[in-house]
């Protein structure tokens, strides 16, 4: 899965300057360009294919909701602003978030893994509510917080304080207890089966009172979560 390009477009360098900081602790986002006005925003939109704009609404000369109309094919836009008298109309302009300054971190990661969906997953969004959380997880991985989607998710294994989730591309480790993880994840889609293991239910391709088939992986179901596991998947 390639990085979602991104611009930032403000004026003010204090707000560009936090929002380059939370893009830069996001595994899954490239900055391209911070911009302090929509003519180098329009420059930077003819030379690289971006994804994603980060766009003030009060900017000198010309204000980001008139730029954003002028965007003919338009990247996934993300408001960022002091004034939130503007949200209906930005929403129904097309934008995919609104987001009121000061800007907290959470709230921008909610923003952009909905872009991320509506880029990778278009089919799966309803823009008529907004993104929920339990959608995706964040992992830590080498000082960037990573989005992973839940739908990819075969399984978690754990090693010491460690875990490794596997889906289908590749694994991916990151420094977390899987007691953490679990707390973090719906339990009507996944399940602890095992001290060492989590899967998902949606992956199961078969399963028994003492294993779990996921693709060709073999998972143990651990004798203390034998019962649990009968129930939740109606084992009789």
């Amino acid at each position: 899965m390639r990085k979602v390009n991104c611009i930032v477009v403000d004026d003010e360098p204090l707000a560009r300057d936090i929002i380059e900081n939370y893009i830069s602790r996001i595994e899954s986002v490239n900055l391209i360009a911070s911009c302090k006005n929509v003519y180098e925003a329009f420059n930077s939109l003819q030379k690289d294919k971006i994804d994603l704009i980060f766009l003030d609404i009060h900017m000198p000369d010309i204000k980001g909701i008139d730029f954003f109309k002028e965007l003919n094919p338009s990247p996934q836009v993300i408001f960022t602003t002091a004034h939130a008298d503007y949200a209906a109309k930005a929403y129904d302009l097309g934008a995919i978030d609104y987001l009121v300054k000061p800007i907290e971190f959470t709230r921008l990661t909610k923003a952009i893994s909905r872009v991320l969906k509506q880029i990778y997953y278009p089919e799966t969004v309803d823009n008529s509510k907004p993104i929920e959380p339990q959608d995706y997880i964040y992992l830590k991985i080498e000082k960037k917080l990573q989005t992973i989607f839940l739908k990819d998710i075969l399984y978690i294994e754990s090693s010491n304080n460690n875990i490794k989730v596997k889906i289908a591309e590749r694994d991916i480790i990151a420094h977390k207890k899987i007691s953490e993880i679990y707390d973090t994840l719906p339990k009507h889609k996944f399940i602890r089966v095992h001290r060492s293991y989590i899967i998902s239910i949606d992956h199961i391709d078969s399963f028994s009172p003492v294993e779990i088939e996921i693709k060709k992986y073999k998972i143990p179901v651990g004798r203390k979560y034998r019962e649990n596991v009968k129930t939740q998947l109606g084992y009789y």
